[in-house]
């Protein structure tokens, strides 16, 4: 199943909303351009707009606005990548340089913060207060969630619950907002906004989870990332913690001591455990639970294309090879 095919119904919003993103990256100071138009042309599923645009024509929603909500999400989640790359230090993301090994850590921070400001400028010209109090409490959250990633980094004993909560605050919040957002635009009763805010959580974690199986056994030419980044990092992913839950001693002590250090020298030792404990097929049978949770919260609204098109986003979220 290919993301083209699940987009195609909302093909010229996402040409209204790609022309209103490079409309609102104008700036008269150059290196904000150039670093804006740098990430935000590299590329990308563009997951988080089409999820607004999605979930507001499933509730009947006929205006515009959605297609600059759908530039706020993803003004919101560029700015984040922006500041990850700088925290983890990394190099690639999509296949090219991230923008921090392109233009330095302190010019990709500070236009990191311009788009975030640049989205609530967009936020407000919408004239909700509900728009901007699901947008304020998103931020806030992910704002947490990259916190709470950065102290349980190198961190052996986090548990499975406390990185699932991670990974719900850091990944899945925009997700849930982004559904939310199209449901409050088409003035939806609150069981459809709270089933579609749902349906966000759910997939964005699937998301995530696929990401985590993604980064010890998917191709660098389709990920558009380095093998093992995670390990490199220190990140307790998923299938790691799962190997120190069940696997033998000596494979939890491998997979314990690579995250406590990072970097890539174990990687082989690493995969070895996560291959005896059959860690990826556990992590990615969470993730296929966590779409049967998005489809079901959605369950009760009216059938449309719309609607299809949410369904079969949530079984590509875990059936993905990038």
């Amino acid at each position: 199943m290919q993301l083209e095919s699940i987009r195609s119904l909302i093909a010229t919003d996402m040409q209204a909303v790609d022309a209103l993103i490079r409309r609102r990256l104008e700036s008269d100071v150059v290196l904000i351009r150039q670093i804006a138009e740098y990430i935000i042309g590299s590329g990308g599923k563009r997951l988080r707009p089409a999820l607004v645009l999605l979930a507001a024509g499933a509730v009947g929603y006929r205006g515009l606005h959605h297609h600059e909500l759908a530039s706020v999400v993803e003004f919101i989640h560029t700015a984040t990548l922006l500041h990850d790359d700088v925290v983890d230090e990394s190099e690639l993301r999509r296949g090219r340089r991230t923008a921090n090994a392109e233009f330095g850590n302190a010019a990709s921070v500070l236009v990191g913060d311009f788009l975030y400001s640049r989205a609530f400028q967009m936020m407000v010209g919408v004239q909700s207060m509900r728009v901007m109090e699901v947008l304020a409490d998103a931020t806030n959250t992910i704002a947490e969630g990259e916190v709470l990633q950065l102290l349980n980094a190198h961190n052996a004993s986090i548990s499975e619950e406390a990185y699932l909560d991670v990974v719900r605050r850091k990944t899945a919040k925009l997700f849930e907002a982004a559904a939310q957002l199209g449901a409050v635009l088409g003035g939806a009763e609150n069981a459809v906004e709270q089933g579609l805010a749902a349906y966000g959580r759910h997939l964005g974690t699937a998301f995530q989870l696929i990401d985590d199986v993604l980064d010890y056994s998917g191709d660098a030419t389709e990920t558009g990332k380095n093998l093992g980044d995670d390990l490199n990092e220190g990140k307790p992913t998923l299938p790691l913690i799962r190997v120190i839950q069940i696997g033998s001693k000596a494979d939890a002590a491998v997979v314990r001591h690579a995250i406590e250090e990072g970097g890539r020298d174990g990687f082989e030792s690493v995969l070895a455990a996560i291959r005896h404990t059959d860690a990826l097929a556990y992590a990615h049978a969470s993730a296929s639970e966590e779409a049967r949770l998005a489809c079901e919260a959605i369950g009760s609204l009216e059938n449309s294309k719309y609607k299809q098109s949410l369904l079969e986003l949530a079984r590509f979220a875990v059936e993905r090879t990038y």
